[in-house]
């Protein structure tokens, strides 16, 4: 069956206190994708965000992310008052400065009437306690260090010595038990919504970053799996090599793995994650997927990636013994870019379907495996995704010879509107699944844009009006994609009455 879904990061979603939350508002989306005939909701990242505000640097690969966590849920549940929560409303773009100043003392409130002995509470923090301890201790010494990044603690918080992390449990046990409770919450609350969206037939498409960031529980808690020294500073980091669109390259900054050691114990960390993943989403979109073959390898000290070299990664042997772990969930191999043979090979060999991105396909001077005519079955298209330019804004901004060629081979013209080509020209490809996204349906212009690679400011602060999201719009949606898709008759069912707990 080829199907179809939209692109829509959960911060992105109406909501009436800055950005977009767990609550009714994702419930409404779940509801208009259904009645927009789609399959699939993919999001990003769900994780703690750190510096930057980017859902791919994140504190922990296993937290969520407390913004998520919708206030008015703590309202009903005798936390909040609706007059706490009247200074926090804000419309418009995400300001990521206000809510980090004024959500946490609000979470602080709710927190100071939470039972902590609560047994759904105590029930989590069990269930969880592989990661969570080390987490919740991360962010309270965090915290108690002025947001220091953990390379700059002291050295006996650096090597987790044990004197001193006992220590630090007695002086911030309340702040660790806070941590505790804002994961929680956001746990509760994803159960609920992604239990709502599989009664109604859609299906929860996550986003697994390949990499942790450098300030991260995970480095801080287990540094043998990583390239690290003995405190935890990197080694070697990764990145990208220079290219057309770089002359020095991408340094990201993110520790590498450490892929010998992972070997000996199993890959144990990465089970762990993808188990993880397995519990919270129906598939997941692994990003950076050529690295497993080879990864770019960038020494620590570097100014720029132009003195990196690449390095093998683990192979086909690393899927192999996650297979396990892989057993109830869709994965999807990010694959974008220059791919030498041995990754494909390897895609082919772990039969993930790949990526095709529309915007990449029309160079006048190759055929592009992007283009429609060369887009296989085993395959995810994208017009963009949250990296790419909105269709109007690529149309507006991008190359002129690409867009060009891209106007004659699609046939476009200024009546349909260039997004709708663009749109209909996805859904018609071979392609098992076709993701879009919100902002292409709505024709916006680049002011939309979720995130342009390799700058720092004006990122991951879109949000959309509700009053957008509409039954005309999800009637025009349907009517497209049932075009190329044939969708099934939507049916009623029952909403069965559940008690969903994390």
């Amino acid at each position: 069956m080829r199907t179809s879904g939209i692109l829509m990061p959960i911060f992105s979603l109406p909501s009436p206190y800055g950005i977009g939350t767990l609550g009714k508002e994702a419930r409404g989306f779940v509801d208009f994708l259904r009645e927009a005939g789609q399959s699939y909701w993919q999001i990003l990242p769900l994780g703690h965000t750190g510096f930057g505000d980017s859902p791919y640097q994140s504190f922990s690969s296993f937290a969520g992310n407390p913004y998520f966590i919708d206030l008015d849920t703590l309202c009903d549940l005798g936390l909040l008052s609706e007059n706490e929560l009247e200074p926090h409303i804000s419309s418009g773009d995400i300001d990521y400065a206000r809510l980090y100043e004024t959500r946490y003392p609000l979470f602080r409130r709710a927190f100071s009437l939470f039972d902590c002995e609560d047994a759904e509470f105590r029930g989590f923090c069990r269930k969880n306690e592989e990661w969570l301890e080390d987490y919740a201790l991360f962010m309270a010494i965090k915290d108690s260090e002025s947001g220091r990044c953990f390379l700059d603690w002291e050295p006996s918080l650096r090597r987790r010595e044990k004197a001193a992390l006992e220590k630090k449990k007695k002086e911030l046990g309340g702040d660790i038990l806070f941590y505790k409770a804002l994961q929680f919450w956001f746990f509760s609350q994803w159960k609920e919504l992604k239990a709502y969206a599989n009664r109604k037939g859609i299906k929860i498409i996550g986003d697994l970053p390949i990499y942790v960031s450098a300030d991260s529980a995970d480095v801080w808690a287990n540094p043998d799996e990583f390239q690290v020294g003995e405190e935890g500073k990197p080694k070697r980091v990764a990145g990208t090599p220079p290219d057309a669109f770089s002359e020095t390259g991408q340094l990201w900054g993110n520790p590498l793995y450490d892929w010998d050691k992972m070997k000996e114990n199993g890959y144990s960390w990465w089970k762990k994650r993808l188990t993880a993943s397995a519990e919270l989403f129906d598939s997941v979109r692994i990003d950076h997927f050529r690295a497993f073959d080879e990864y770019y390898s960038i020494p620590a000290d570097s100014d720029t990636a132009a003195e990196g070299k690449w390095c093998k990664g683990p192979g086909i042997e690393f899927f192999d013994a996650l297979k396990k772990e892989t057993e109830n969930i869709d994965i999807i191999a990010e694959d974008l870019g220059l791919l030498t043979d041995s990754v494909l090979k390897l895609l082919e060999d772990c039969g993930f379907p790949g990526m095709a991105v529309l915007q990449f396909a029309f160079s006048p001077d190759s055929d592009s495996r992007y283009l429609p005519h060369n887009i296989k079955n085993n395959t995810v298209v994208y017009t963009g995704t949250h990296d790419n330019n909105t269709i109007l804004g690529w149309f507006e901004q991008g190359n002129e010879e690409e867009i060009e060629y891209c106007k004659q081979y699609l046939r476009l013209n200024d009546s349909e509107g260039y997004n709708w080509g663009m749109i209909k020209a996805a859904l018609s490809t071979p392609a098992d699944t076709c993701i879009l996204c919100m902002q292409d349906f709505m024709g916006l212009s680049s002011s939309a844009r979720i995130n342009t690679p390799s700058t720092n400011e004006g990122n991951w602060r879109w949000r959309i009006d509700g009053g957008c999201l509409n039954s005309w719009l999800a009637g025009i949606i349907y009517e497209n994609t049932n075009i190329y898709r044939r969708l099934p008759p939507i049916t009623v069912e029952p909403e069965p009455k559940a008690n969903i707990t994390a």
